[in-house]
């Protein structure tokens, strides 16, 4: 019975081959990925992460996933516009940590809630910074320019006369 299904495959395959189903098939000659690497158990979970576009920290348990949002932190409220923005970022994420400390799951990491005036300080600090490159570009921009825009002397040919 198995050779008859065997056979019966077979022929469905030859056939297709015969009528061109094959060809020009998306992905003919080129390498198969992950070819000559070792075995990874979980490649399944990494190519369909990577497919679908899905961040990898989704998979950490939460306490993790909260460290690595308080390390970021700095990062994600430098373009904040306003103070309030930044206060309501570090609350939003201090009342996720005090709600994970409450009833914590998962390994056992520490997470404490983050300092706002610390992260507020450095905001300030951040803007300060920026605003004062901004004037010096700004100033040797000026400066370029009124060099730049000095007035060109005027060659005149020798065969032409005013």
């Amino acid at each position: 019975m198995v050779a008859g299904w065997d056979a019966a495959v077979e022929a469905q395959i030859r056939s297709a081959q015969e009528r061109g189903e094959f060809d020009n098939l998306p992905g003919a000659g080129k390498p198969i990925p992950g070819r000559g690497l070792p075995y990874d158990e979980s490649w399944w979970i990494k190519s369909f992460l990577e497919r679908e576009r899905i961040p990898g920290d989704l998979l950490l348990p939460t306490p993790l996933q909260l460290r690595r949002r308080v390390e970021r932190l700095p990062d994600e409220v430098r373009d904040l516009p306003t103070e309030e923005s930044v206060r309501a970022t570090v609350s939003a994420l201090n009342q996720e940590i005090v709600d994970f400390l409450r009833s914590p799951s998962g390994p056992r990491v520490v997470v404490r809630p983050v300092n706002a005036e610390e992260i507020v300080r450095r905001w300030r600090e951040e803007r300060e910074r920026a605003a004062a490159e901004r004037v010096a570009t700004a100033e040797a921009a000026d400066r370029t320019t009124v060099t730049v825009g000095a007035p060109r002397r005027r060659w005149r040919l020798p065969w032409r006369r005013h």
